[in-house]
This record gives C-alpha cells, structure tokens and sequence, in this order.
C-alpha cells in the first residue's frame, strides 16, 4: 500500500516482529474504513491513524483470544476456606456488536479449596478475559468459570457493572449502568451476603 501525502511517498508500515493479529489485514481494513466515511486514509493526520495506531490498539485490545498471555494464576496452599472478595477492579472490553467499549468495574470471590492465588493476580485475570470482542454477559461467566477452573475453587461469583458507550453515544444516548452476575460451583448464600457488603462498602467508598 502507497500513497501521496504533500507529495511524499508513504509506505504502510510493516508488523513489528512477535505481532499477535494480521497487521496488513487491520490495516487494509481501517483504511477502507476511513474512505467509507469519507475521510483521506493519505491525509498526514490520519495516515499512523490505519498504518500503525488502529492496528497496535486492537492487538492490545484482542489479548484475551490469546492464551499467551494470559497470566499464570500460581496458587498457594491455605488451612482456611473463608472466601476471598476483590471489589473495584477496573474493566475495559470492547462490544463484539458495534466495536465500542464499555467500561465500569469488575467485583469477584472465590471460595478456596485449600489454595489461593496471589490478589494482584485477579485483577490481571479479569484484564486479560475483558480483551477480547464480547458481549458483557459472555465475559461475566467467562471470568466465573476461567477462575473456578483455573484456581480450582469450590464455588465463584463475579459481578461487573458497566456503561457501553455503544449505548451512551448511539442509540438511547443515554448512560445507564448495566449489571451481571455469574456464579461458578457452590456459592453459599452466606457467600454472597458477604461478597454483596464488600460490594456496598466498595461503592460507599
């Protein structure tokens, strides 16, 4: 792909090494794109816009197709089997249906089997699931049954609240939270009274 800009040549740029998606094809892709909507892909502005930025973003933003990098969930042995609550964690992924984001917070507990796992780990697991095109119910469960599996729990439940800006700036036009639940093995109810106060103390904060 070339083209004129000031009356410079310019090349598209090439996939750096190690790259995770089709760099040409994303970047074909978002040039055809900006022509749709009526934009000059050769512009000086818009040319890193579909030669090097759309590209790198969603590579960014597709990792958790991939399970490369996912992170190692290493566990630790534990006498106890009081449940472990992570409240707040900030989720970004993106809508599989309009390629928008939707944003808010992700809160999960698990109920160990004798292990644990590392609590900045958690957090880097719900990352790593919320890369990816999905619908917000689908990474909800996602992330219940990944860390059932992974940590090998007796029971999760994991809530995330979000805003979908294909929702805010389309649409309804209006931003509005949505709110799911998933839960993975055997929560008691106690369990989730108890991951319900964490969730009330996190948002009282």
């Amino acid at each position: 792909m070339t083209g004129e800009t000031n009356g410079k040549t310019k090349q598209s740029q090439r996939a750096p090494d190690g790259t995770e998606i089709d760099w040409q094809k994303a970047q074909e892709g978002t040039k055809l794109l900006l022509e749709a909507v009526g934009a000059d892909p050769e512009r000086e502005e818009l040319h890193d816009t579909w030669a090097r930025r759309v590209p790198q973003t969603f590579e960014t933003l597709t990792e958790g197709t991939r399970t490369a990098a996912k992170p190692t969930l290493r566990t630790f042995p534990v006498e106890e089997s009081n449940p472990v609550v992570k409240t707040g964690i900030p989720l970004y992924s993106l809508c599989e249906h309009h390629l928008l984001p939707y944003h808010g917070v992700a809160h999960v507990a698990y109920v160990p089997d004798g292990e644990v796992v590392g609590l900045s780990k958690l957090p880097r697991y719900v990352r790593w699931q919320s890369r990816q095109l999905t619908m917000q119910e689908s990474l909800t469960r996602d992330i219940a049954t990944g860390l059932y599996d992974e940590l090998g729990a007796v029971g999760v439940v994991v809530e995330i609240s979000a805003t979908h800006l294909c929702e805010a700036m389309r649409g309804v036009e209006r931003s509005t939270t949505t709110t799911t639940r998933s839960v993975s093995g055997d929560v008691s109810e106690t369990v989730v009274q108890q991951f319900e106060r964490a969730i009330d103390n996190d948002s009282n904060i």
